[in-house]
């Protein structure tokens, strides 16, 4: 399927499991315009030729309109639509789609952003917080992860090159957030054994992976991080297409009742684990 032929799928499935759900038929065909380019820029093919379509989404809302797209059918129903879509496409999922909720207040309630990338299989095993010696090790072992990045707020990308990323509120971070919530020095990534691993810096509000507590833990692509509320999602191999949004500077300050990020899959993916 091309752009078009995509977009015509995602209309027809709308239009039916969506029908009075979504605000007007602006907002449908936003949806499908978003979703199908969303699709279509990010499939990946791997050397046997096998495509693969992105299984994470970022849908980015006004914060006034949060509440209306984290209703537990439209989401449940999007990843429907995203998952038939696909397989109509002859394209495969790495994992089940998920979708990441998070607010811009520079949107309007009758706009939305939608970012994908793909998110690679793990195991609970590799997903624990990493072992003390890695810090030793960080030092030795000279492995960049490759093409990392972190969405963050939904729609500022920040290319990861360095082996060492401190973040904060403070000015001489690597990454600046000013953002009343973030801890001056809040947390710092470092480059391990060709992973980031993210490490928390006695923050007062804490840092949080995909909703769990954590001093340290290694990153994957698809992973949301929380650092007391501001959402950043981390990526790799497939940045967003948006160089527009390449540079990353101090943020303003947003509302402090800005929601975390809501994950959602497919109830027939409940259904089998």
């Amino acid at each position: 399927m091309d752009l078009k032929e995509i977009e015509a799928r995602l209309q027809s499935l709308v239009e039916v499991q969506l029908v009075g759900v979504l605000m007007g038929n602006n907002m449908e065909n936003l949806v499908v315009q978003k979703l199908a380019t969303a699709i279509k820029d990010n499939i990946v093919t791997k050397p046997d030729g096998t495509r693969f379509a992105p299984s994470v989404y970022t849908l980015v809302v006004a914060p006034t309109a949060v509440e209306h797209w984290q209703d537990a059918h439209l989401l449940d129903t999007l990843v429907d639509i995203i998952k038939t879509t696909g397989q109509d496409a002859g394209l495969k999922f790495e994992l089940p789609p998920v979708i990441t909720i998070t607010s811009d207040a520079s949107l309007s309630p009758d706009h939305i952003n939608l970012l994908a990338s793909h998110q690679v299989n793990k195991t609970m095993e590799n997903t624990q917080n990493t072992s003390a010696d890695s810090e030793e090790n960080a030092v030795d072992d000279n492995t960049m992860p490759e093409n990392a990045f972190l969405i963050i707020e939904g729609v500022k990308v920040f290319p990861l090159r360095a082996p060492v990323i401190n973040i904060g509120r403070r000015l001489d971070n690597t990454l600046v957030i000013d953002d009343p919530r973030v801890s001056r020095n809040h947390a710092q990534l470092r480059s391990i054994k060709g992973r980031y691993v993210i490490f928390d810096l006695n923050s007062t509000g804490g840092t949080f992976i995909n909703g769990q507590r954590t001093s340290q833990s290694v990153l994957y692509p698809g992973d949301v991080v929380s650092l007391a509320g501001v959402a950043l999602i981390f990526g790799q191999d497939n940045p967003p297409p948006r160089p527009d949004l390449a540079e990353t500077s101090p943020f303003g300050s947003p509302s402090a009742d800005r929601p975390t990020a809501v994950l959602r899959t497919s109830p027939l993916d409940k259904k089998k684990e």
